[in-house]
């Protein structure tokens, strides 16, 4: 028996959970915000001590004691710019920066095309990828941009800072997997691109094997090679080949655990690397959850009221098919366009239907998201859904039956602290030779709510033809 510890910093505050490394058991949990900057703060900035800031501050009290073994899972998206001898040029950069979206289609355009960058590393550039953050730098803060000569990510920064900031810097495939210049088919860099973001070549991190140890402190304590949160919650999961998982947020995701990278010509799939030496595509949606939202107030109510009222009416929402394109669409690749209301009639103009049309057409456009992945090999035969919005009773009702698989909706829980106590409790039974390289630690499922297609399974597969035909006569040839 031994104790590790897993924390996640994510772009609001830091998590920790101390783990039995035997049967993943929470012994110990720590959480601390991360203090906020006086003055105005710049969106998308900030100065990284604040992680180690809340780190510390969430570790007190003695909830590290006997602690043998840490892993870190930071927030994604991020890029911190360090000059020759390890200090920031500037604050760090972070989350969904819209500034960068210019530099992104610039990048698109000198690569050759979406196509070009999918052969590369098996993504697009977009305004919230690293690459695209290099890029606005470039052209934005040219003389910090020429003073950059290390790039890292946040969980690869705070992994070194543990370390006591050694001259070897490490970072995981899956977080390099996110970065826009690494890629997952081949687990290699293209420094070429960082070079055609930032104007000239920047030392990378050392991308670790999934169990392998980025080192020790002086005081022994073995740290994992660490990953980002979305990698580190799959881990968490136990998620394993024929899983998915769908992220209900304002936005959606959809990801799947995969034996081999998966691209698709257009760019719909982002080609990422897990944390456990599989392969993790993700499809994203511009809209989820805020077609429920908008619907709601629509209609005077709430997200409950909103699931109350869709189980009054039936499959298909007596014709009513929303397209829920509201902030325009990721996928199908439609950005400009907007959400469309379709099959009203006398009969159909009823608060419940079209309170059902917003969770079908929702649900419907996962389920987009969730045939790309299905189309380029992956075979999906249980989906975990996530998010707040999966406890709602029709989402609970509609899901099985639209995704056609058994549906998973885990309790609430700190998935990618958990993962990175994982990860760490992997790392330190290779290094003592107790547990085998190439598969994690087998700790206990998380406890959820399980949801099975039922009898009603042909009428889902009708609703879902009816979101198909009036997609294709709106959009033809969408996908």
């Amino acid at each position: 028996m031994g104790i590790v510890a897993g924390l996640d910093s994510s772009s609001a505050f830091t998590r920790i959970v101390v783990c039995d490394t035997e049967t993943g058991a929470v012994l110990r949990q720590g959480y601390a915000p991360h203090p906020q900057p006086t003055g105005e703060a710049v969106p998308h900035e900030t100065d990284p001590q604040a992680w180690l800031l809340s780190l510390g501050e969430a570790a007190g009290g003695g909830l590290l004691e006997g602690v043998e073994a840490i892993g870190v899972s930071a927030q994604q998206h991020g890029v911190l710019p360090l000059d020759a001898q390890g200090a920031l040029v500037r604050s760090a950069l972070i989350g969904n920066d819209k500034r960068g979206q210019v530099a992104a289609a610039d990048l698109v355009e000198s690569l050759g095309g979406r196509q070009a960058w999918v052969e590369a590393v098996g993504s697009v550039p977009h305004s919230a990828q690293p690459i695209a953050k290099l890029a606005w730098l470039a052209r934005t803060e040219p003389d910090a941009a020429r003073r950059v000569a290390v790039v890292m990510a946040p969980h690869d920064w705070l992994v070194w800072q543990l370390l006591g900031r050694p001259a070897r810097r490490t970072t995981d495939r899956g977080g390099a997997s996110g970065t826009g210049y690494w890629s997952a088919a081949t687990g290699s860099y293209r420094p070429d691109l960082v070079e055609l973001a930032l104007g000239h070549r920047a030392l990378l991190p050392e991308v670790l094997g999934p169990s392998e140890a980025a080192g020790t402190t002086p005081e022994g304590l073995l740290i994992s090679a660490g990953t980002g949160e979305t990698m580190a919650a799959a881990l968490g999961l136990g998620m394993g080949p024929g899983d998915a998982v769908v992220s209900l947020g304002a936005s959606g995701s959809v990801m799947a655990v995969h034996h081999e990278a998966l691209s698709e010509p257009g760019g719909l799939i982002t080609s990422l690397a897990d944390a456990a030496g599989m392969h993790l595509p993700v499809v994203n949606t511009s809209n989820a959850v805020r077609a429920l939202r908008g619907t709601a107030e629509m209609l005077g109510t709430d997200l409950d009221g909103l699931s109350e009222l869709a189980l009054k009416s039936t499959p298909g929402a007596h014709g009513l098919v929303l397209l829920p394109y509201l902030e325009g669409e990721r996928t199908p690749n439609l950005p400009h366009t907007a959400g469309t209301l379709s099959g009203l009639r006398r009969d159909s103009m009823k608060p419940e239907h079209l309170a059902r049309a917003a969770f079908e057409g929702m649900l419907c456009g996962l389920v987009d998201a969730l045939d790309v992945l299905r189309s380029r090999g992956a075979e999906i035969r249980r989906v975990f859904l996530l998010g707040a919005a999966a406890e709602l009773p029709a989402v609970q009702a509609f899901a099985p039956g639209l995704f056609g698989t058994q549906v998973v909706v885990p309790a609430p829980a700190d998935y990618a602290a958990l993962g990175a106590a994982r990860q760490a409790a992997w790392a330190l039974g290779v290094a003592r030779g107790t547990l085998a390289p190439h598969t994690p630690p087998v700790w206990p499922a998380p406890a959820a709510q399980v949801f099975e297609p039922d009898e009603e399974y042909p009428a889902w597969q009708g609703v879902r033809q009816q979101y198909i035909a009036t997609r294709e006569q709106i959009h033809p040839g969408a996908f």
